[in-house]
C-alpha cells in the first residue's frame, strides 16, 4: 500500500510539474473585483495587453464588483490554483477587509502573491460646486454640518471608504459614506452633483482633476504628486497624519505552484518595465513599484504586515460590517 501511495503521489507531483511548465494552456481570467473604470480595473487593464504579449495568451479582465471586493475575492480564493484566474487586490479587500466584515469567506494570507503594479496615492477630491477652496474649508464645511457631507466610495472595505474613514476620524468630522459597486459609478454621481466628494486613487481622480471637472483638496501623503502638482500634500493642507498609501496587486488563489507564479510574475515584470506601460501609469498618477519590490516574495510580507496594520486600525475603531 505505501509503494502504491508513493507512486500515486510521485505521478500527481509529475503531472503537476508538467502542468505548470505548460502554463498557460488557455487564457488568464484576471478578476478585478470593483466595477469597471475604477482605479484597480484601470491599472489592470494598462498591464494585461502585455501580459498576454508575454504569455502568449489572451489575458482577459473580468469585473466583479460588491462588497467591498470582497465577493469577486472569495471567488478567486476558491477558483482551480492553475494560474489561469487571478484577482487585483487593494488594502481593502486583501487587508482591512479581513478585519472589516465579520463573515468574510476568505483569509488574504492564503493567496499567493504575483507581483505590485502600482503604488496608488489617495486624494480627497469634491465636486466643483461644493462650497469648499481648501482642505480646512472641507472640515469646517462638515464640522458646521454634521452627516450632511456625502462621500462615494466603491463598497465599505474598500480603500475608498477606508481613506475617508481615517480622514473622518482625524478631522474630527462626521460624513455620510454612500456606497457604489466601484469607484467608476461613484465618480459619475460625482460629476453630476448626486454626492459632494471622493476619497480616491489616483488612476479614478487623476484625469478628471487634470481636465478640470472635479476639484482635488488634498493628497493623502507627505508629498505632491507631479500628474496634478497644484494639489497639495497632506502637511501643506494642515492635516499631517492625514498618510494613506494605497496600492494595486495581483494574487493568485491559494496553493498554486511556484512556478506558475514566477512565469506570470515574470509577464507582470516585462510589462512594468515597458516604456508604454509605465508612462500610463505614471499619467494617471501611480507609481510603478522599484525593482526591489517586484518579487512575489516581497509582496507575500507586504501583504501580511498590511492585514496586520489595518487589523488594528479596524479593531481600534470598532468598526465592523454583517
Amino acid at each position: 500500500m505505501l509503494k502504491k501511495f508513493i507512486a500515486a503521489a510521485s505521478l500527481l507531483l509529475v503531472a503537476s510539474t508538467a502542468q505548470s511548465q505548460d502554463y498557460p494552456t488557455h487564457p488568464i481570467t484576471i478578476v478585478v473585483p470593483f466595477a469597471a473604470g475604477g482605479p484597480n480595473d484601470i491599472l489592470a487593464r494598462f498591464v494585461a495587453d502585455h501580459m498576454a504579449h508575454s504569455l502568449g495568451q489572451p489575458v482577459l479582465i473580468e469585473n466583479v464588483g460588491g462588497g467591498g471586493g470582497t465577493i469577486g475575492s472569495a471567488r478567486v480564493a476558491k477558483a482551480d490554483p492553475d494560474g489561469h484566474t487571478l484577482l487585483v487586490g487593494n488594502l481593502g479587500n486583501l487587508a482591512a477587509g479581513f478585519a472589516l466584515y465579520k463573515h468574510i469567506k476568505y483569509d488574504p494570507r492564503d493567496f499567493v502573491s504575483v507581483g505590485m503594479i502600482a503604488e496608488t496615492p489617495n486624494f480627497l477630491v469634491v465636486n466643483n460646486q461644493f462650497p469648499a477652496a481648501n482642505l480646512q474649508d472641507f472640515i469646517a464645511h462638515a464640522k458646521a454640518s454634521p452627516q450632511k457631507v456625502k462621500v462615494g466610495n466603491a463598497g465599505f472595505g474598500a480603500n475608498s471608504h477606508l481613506t475617508c474613514l481615517y480622514l473622518e476620524h482625524l478631522a474630527g468630522v462626521k460624513l455620510t459614506h454612500v456606497a457604489y459597486r466601484g469607484t467608476a459609478p461613484a465618480m459619475q454621481d460625482l460629476l453630476s452633483g448626486q454626492i459632494d466628494g471622493i476619497c480616491d486613487a489616483a488612476p479614478n481622480v487623476v484625469p478628471h482633476m487634470a481636465a478640470g471637472t472635479i476639484r482635488g483638496l488634498v493628497v493623502a501623503q507627505p508629498a505632491r504628486v507631479a500628474a496634478v502638482s497644484n494639489v497639495p500634500s497632506a502637511p501643506e493642507a494642515g492635516l499631517a497624519d492625514f498618510n494613506v498609501a494605497g496600492w494595486t496587486a495581483i494574487v493568485a488563489p491559494p496553493k498554486t505552484p511556484k512556478q506558475i507564479i514566477a512565469r506570470a510574475n515574470a509577464a507582470l515584470n516585462a510589462a512594468l518595465m515597458d516604456p508604454d506601460v509605465r508612462k500610463k501609469i505614471e499619467q494617471v498618477g501611480a507609481v510603478p513599484p522599484p525593482a526591489a519590490h517586484m518579487t512575489p516574495e516581497w509582496m507575500d510580507g507586504f501583504l501580511r504586515q498590511e492585514v496586520e496594520q489595518w487589523g488594528r486600525v479596524v479593531h481600534a475603531a470598532g468598526a465592523s460590517i454583517e
